[in-house]
């Protein structure tokens, strides 16, 4: 597969290119960049990479697919435009504002015939993929509860503004998590923490309550701004409980210098030290990590583009939860328990 990477700030740089890079199957053979300190660091970063000042010049150019790794308030019209000439598409998250809008995407990459993926990458979380084994496995029988928490001490990355926020952002990934690993929603309840920054009113924290079909409810919730960094799981079931207090290995290790490329095979598996435990009627056990690979989203979407396999996070699957955060946010504002 030919893609085309849209963006080379923090998500196109670490999040995208590298994965890109390691997953079989995939070539990645552009980058749009347009000031001159992105466009240096991808020469830095990969010399040689053609760099196209705009998504116009890399279709021309000839792809099979683009991610679109922009901020959010652009991404709409250049997926819009890459669907337009033909070209798959993976949308950085959140892909749309609100579920109406995201439905019309869908729409439309439908009507065109081409695939429109969106980047809901931290189901390939380390934690996640792990957690994901021991549900499998059916330790733990008929799941009950699922807590999440995911505080980091980055105030600095907040997006601000009415449009932007953290319920939109991380949010996005845990609700995903919770819905892929627990099956649709029926209901939120839901508190937002709050900002007044110059841009705007922001919210930069937040705590759900999503009730599933399948009678699990998670309690899922992060912060930005709080001076904390912390990252659990919990999981209660008929037959026991599992929890987990992994780290974000596969971000650590980007930021560290390393590279999925350099050996994929040992790629984002966490440290014994921080394996998650199970505990059942037999006892307790430390559960070893299963690798947990950004990688394996190409793959898969390159595989889907070859026509050999399913879509990683099909962007209907991204209407669902763009679906809960609507439904978060009219719960926030009301104080009320909302329909999905």
């Amino acid at each position: 597969m030919r893609i085309g990477l849209v963006g080379y700030g923090v998500g196109g740089r670490y999040f995208h290119a590298p994965f890109i890079l390691a997953a079989g199957g995939c070539e990645l053979v552009g980058v749009v960049a347009r000031s001159a300190q992105r466009v240096a660091d991808v020469r830095d970063d990969m010399p040689g990479m053609p760099v196209f000042g705009s998504l116009s010049e890399l279709l021309d150019a000839g792809v099979d697919a683009v991610t679109i790794s922009t901020p959010p308030q652009t991404r709409r019209e250049l997926v819009l435009e890459a669907i337009g000439r033909g070209v798959h598409v993976i949308a950085d998250k959140p892909f749309a504002p609100t579920a109406a809008a995201g439905r019309e995407l869908v729409d439309v990459a439908n009507e065109r015939g081409v695939l429109l993926s969106v980047f809901h990458n931290r189901r390939w979380d380390t934690d996640v993929t792990t957690l994901r084994g021991v549900l499998d496995s059916g330790s733990l029988g008929e799941i009950w509860r699922f807590d999440s928490r995911f505080d980091l001490d980055e105030a600095q990355t907040l997006e601000a503004g009415p449009e932007g926020g953290l319920l939109r952002d991380l949010g996005s990934h845990v609700v995903d998590q919770a819905l892929w690993l627990f099956g649709p929603a029926r209901k939120v309840l839901a508190h937002l923490d709050w900002l007044d920054l110059p841009e705007g009113r922001t919210d930069a924290g937040f705590v759900l309550t999503i009730s599933h079909a399948s009678g699990t409810h998670s309690h899922v919730s992060a912060s930005k701004a709080n001076r904390t960094v912390s990252r659990e799981l919990r999981v209660f079931g008929s037959l026991g409980s599992y929890v987990s207090s992994q780290s974000d290995v596969q971000a650590q290790a980007i930021f560290a210098g390393s590279r999925p490329a350099d050996d994929l095979d040992a790629w984002g598996y966490e440290i014994e030290e921080r394996w998650g435990t199970l505990a059942t009627v037999a006892g307790s056990r430390r559960v070893p990590s299963m690798q947990g690979s950004y990688a394996d989203y190409y793959a898969r979407f390159a595989a889907a583009v070859a026509g050999t396999g399913p879509q990683p996070v099909p962007a209907a699957e991204a209407v669902d939860t763009l679906a809960v955060l609507d439904a978060a946010r009219r719960s926030a504002a009301e104080g009320v328990s909302v329909p999905v």
